[in-house]
């Protein structure tokens, strides 16, 4: 009889998928409605007469290695004063999927693609999101542009918003854009074909990291948690590997924070309303209080996300191995992110995490309907048309994208956990160092560093404390319902 680790394991983590996603209330195929009206769109439909065009600036894209639907590219110049100028492009979905169509309808649904181990459901048809309204390589798109000046200490010099043409010269990939630029790599070949945009990326590298140096300065938080992909041969799952930031994607990461607090600071100029994503002051700042404590460090009464920082740095910077537990458990008493309607002249609470006040979501308009919405409001406050949303429709969107948002995290934790648990399938009997994440009443947890894979410790527990290391040994693993059971070995 065939075992789970012998078969087909992307067929068994695709049926999971589907099951997941059913269970949470989200679609898994698009309608015929969608499917007819993708069949009516073509290329030429893209087109926009009249707008800026960009495409003689060094545009690229940079993004992980598979990715086919890109959402934004990125270019810089040098002004001579220390300002150094960056532009954003982020593809214009709205142009061919446009508000009330049945794929606009069908993407109000999820309202984002989940991405599973085996198998990813996309918000938008793939001839779209990887084609027709993707700013894929040396094609000429419309594009919603955000041109930003940041001076040397990081701060804003000025920024506007508009419509133009563009066209990426380069598709890149963070790991080795990242190698690159951190001398451990050579320089990759989209970058050396292109007359150059070495310098141009390096323009870029240093204006993200004054965009960082000032966000963190203000109390942006520093997080690390471990994400991983897996990994497929001949359809068998093989190994996990760990996605980990780095100065490539460093450069997206901070252009896109500064391109959604200048695109929700844009719209309040117009007059308009938008959909903010927020995450509150936390509530249980209280239990940051405590964790902080148990690690001999104060942090104030009051809610202060610039003492968090430091001991978020602190923390780092002496115990590395187990930052990533720690910065789950700080993001989980954080409390979850939100969507929100701002009215014009409003007081909606801003994002604790990166310490900023005027915050939306603009910049992934294939994979995130709110950024889709967040478009369409400031296309027409670019060109002086009304308002396409009422503020009871924005307020009713807000709170189903967070809704769905919520169901598409537990649908993609929930399969990373079946997969985890697929991998180790035919390992029951192993022994593994191990590093506790959880003590509680609630139960023990640890989490092996190879593969990096959590899972609940059974007996034999006593006087274990988060951060102590350990030898376990795998008992069982469920694959349908994620779970992983250690034992302690005792020594």
């Amino acid at each position: 009889m065939e075992t789970e680790s012998e078969g087909n394991n992307r067929d068994i983590l695709r049926k999971i998928a589907f099951n997941a996603m059913k269970e949470h209330g989200l679609l898994t195929d698009f309608t015929q409605q969608v499917m007819d009206e993708l069949s009516k769109i073509r290329p030429e439909d893209g087109v926009i007469p009249g707008i800026k065009d960009l495409t003689g600036l060094l545009w690229c894209s940079i993004d992980n290695d598979a990715s086919l639907d890109l959402d934004q590219l990125t270019a810089a110049e040098n002004t001579g004063d220390g300002v150094i100028k960056v532009y954003v492009a982020i593809a214009d979905v709205d142009h061919t999927a446009g508000k009330a169509s049945a794929i606009d309808l069908f993407a109000s649904k999820n309202t984002l693609s989940v991405y599973t181990p085996a198998v990813i459901f996309p918000m938008l048809p793939e001839r779209l999101s990887t084609d027709l309204t993707s700013l894929n390589y040396n094609n000429d798109r419309p594009a919603i542009i955000v041109e930003m000046g940041i001076s040397p200490d990081g701060t804003l010099t000025g920024s506007d918003v508009y419509q133009a043409k563009v066209r990426n010269k380069a598709k890149l990939a963070y790991n080795s854009t990242a190698a690159w630029l951190e001398g451990t790599g050579p320089m990759p070949d989209g970058i050396r074909r292109v007359t150059g945009l070495d310098e141009n990326i390096k323009l870029q590298d240093d204006a993200a990291q004054r965009l960082k140096g000032l966000r963190h300065a203000h109390g942006a938080l520093h997080l690390v948690t471990l994400q991983t992909r897996p990994l497929f041969r001949d359809e068998k799952i093989t190994g996990l590997e760990l996605e980990t930031p780095n100065r490539a994607s460093d450069i997206i990461e901070d252009f896109m924070i500064a391109s959604n607090g200048i695109a929700a600071r844009f719209l309040e100029a117009k007059k308009s309303p938008s959909i903010r994503r927020v995450v509150r002051t936390p509530k249980k700042w209280d239990r940051l209080v405590a964790l902080a404590a148990e690690k001999n460090f104060k942090l104030p009464a009051i809610p202060d996300a610039k003492p968090l920082e430091d001991f978020l740095m602190n923390q780092k910077k002496m115990f590395p191995e187990s930052f990533p537990d720690l910065s789950l458990s700080v993001i989980k008493l954080l409390g979850p992110g939100e969507y929100c309607l701002e009215i014009p002249g409003g007081s909606t609470e801003g994002h604790f995490g990166l310490a900023v006040r005027d915050y939306s979501h603009s910049t992934a308009p294939n994979r995130r309907y709110p950024d889709l919405i967040t478009q369409r409001l400031l296309k027409a406050a670019i060109s002086g048309m009304p308002v396409p949303y009422s503020a009871q429709e924005l307020e009713d969107l807000a709170k189903h994208c967070t809704e769905k948002e919520n169901d598409a995290k537990k649908v993609e934790r929930s399969l990373d956990k079946s997969a985890a648990a697929l991998l180790l399938s035919g390992m029951i009997g192993r022994e593994f160092d191990a590093l506790v994440t959880g003590a509680s009443d609630k139960g023990t947890y640890v989490r092996i560093f190879d593969p990096p894979v959590e899972g609940r410790l059974g007996p034999g527990l006593m006087g274990l404390e988060v951060g102590h290391k350990v030898m376990v040994i795998l008992v069982s693993t469920n694959v349908e319902r994620g779970f992983i059971d250690f034992k302690l070995k005792i020594q």
